[in-house]
């Protein structure tokens, strides 16, 4: 049943494909011709919300909207209830996210409204966003750096919907900020130190791979449990199931240029720490509109088998808690730093960064570099 308001505006659920394929164009095409913004692979997306693709569902209950007004779509938003994160952090929180509108409050509130009587009657008693199934989807409104390129794994949203979300009574629950890294030529003399140090004492080394295969053979998905164990404490992380950890592996890993996947592994050869990164492919993505047929494919083929890159996002960091506080993050940062000079890689953009995550934001400071991006997650009473 549509919901309507004094304003001329229909909230209507999605329940078919055309209407989902609609829903996720309108998130594509609200920012077209924006230079900074990096739309998704187009059938990713549309992947996202089926339950026999996305293992995620196993563990969340949700509802999609669209906004109407004069039969013309002018919002979209998903209400969440992860079940698994709730249970994990004790708590009853009504998520949302893919969260976007046109530059108008009354749609604004019409979408999130609906949400959150979705939630009440989930039993919720806080609203969240904007947040995704899980840490793999986006999340974090935009508060600062919106004139620099969107990461593919990275939200980007308009400058207006801050003053929405704060009209509305949205606070602040966290802040993520994001660095944009000059690369070294090459590896400095302290970390190279570090290194030294870490192998001595700790029995560690560095273990490469050449392709998500050999990976898969000899280490099966046990990089997945030290994320797991990385990042339990992290804001909202919720634990994966096994077949979560298939689902990652099976979309990410065979993308990957294997330079720059870096393990680090102990005298029993159990992988303690991961990190990996990859080209830039906003650009790629933006010429094709996220739709890889015709020819999107091979924008964003030329974008992953290059040899010069000019930038490149770290999208992982993850160290086994045991082998936290002792520096080897450092065994990743001077296995990397090679591949950027290999490269030309001009500009590393790290992943987004809990503001009191203290430990993990050092690693990037002594490298020439600008804190450029803020984003948030808000939270409100239901």
């Amino acid at each position: 049943m549509p919901i309507t308001n004094p304003n001329d505006i229909v909230i209507r659920e999605v329940t078919t494909k055309r209407e989902l394929t609609r829903f996720v164009q309108f998130g594509i095409d609200l920012y077209k011709g924006n230079p900074y913004y990096c739309p998704p692979i187009f059938f990713d997306e549309v992947n996202t919300f089926n339950p026999k693709s996305n293992p995620a569902l196993e563990v969340c209950d949700y509802v999609a909207y669209m906004a109407y007004r004069n039969n013309q779509i002018v919002g979209r938003i998903v209400g969440i209830v992860n079940r698994r994160a709730n249970e994990a952090w004790g708590v009853k929180k009504c998520r949302f996210g893919w969260f976007d509108f046109i530059d108008d409050y009354e749609v604004f509130k019409a979408l999130l409204d609906a949400v959150a009587e979705w939630g009440r009657s989930k039993g919720m008693n806080c609203l969240n966003g904007p947040v995704g199934f899980t840490d793999f989807d986006h999340q974090g409104l935009l508060l600062e750096g919106f004139d620099y390129n969107a990461p593919m794994a990275s939200l980007y949203t308009y400058p207006y919907y801050v003053a929405h979300y704060e009209r509305y009574g949205l606070r602040k629950e966290a802040d993520w900020i994001e660095y944009q890294i000059t690369p070294p030529a090459e590896t400095t003399e302290r970390i190279k130190r570090v290194v030294q140090l870490i192998e001595s004492r700790c029995k560690l080394h560095v273990v490469k791979v050449k392709n998500s295969r050999e990976l898969r053979k000899r280490y099966g998905y046990t990089y997945f449990d030290v994320m797991d164990a990385a990042y339990q404490k992290l804001y909202n992380y919720q634990p994966m199931t096994p077949r979560q950890k298939q689902y990652y592996s099976k979309m990410y890993f065979p993308i990957l240029n294997f330079d720059f996947v870096t393990m680090v592994a102990n005298e029993q050869d159990e992988i303690v720490a991961v990190g990996l990164g990859m080209p830039s492919i906003s650009e790629a993505l933006r010429k094709c509109g996220g739709r890889l047929f015709p020819f999107g494919w091979y924008h964003l083929l030329k974008a992953l088998k290059a040899k010069r890159i000019s930038d490149f996002d770290l999208l992982i960091i993850a160290v086994r808690p045991d082998y936290q506080d002792k520096g080897v993050t450092a065994m990743i940062i001077n296995d990397m730093t090679p591949y950027f000079s290999k490269y030309g890689i001009q500009r590393v953009e790290t992943t987004a960064i809990l503001e009191d995550n203290y430990k993990s934001l050092a690693n990037f400071t002594e490298f020439d570099h600008i804190q450029h991006k803020r984003r948030r997650a808000f939270i409100k009473e239901l």
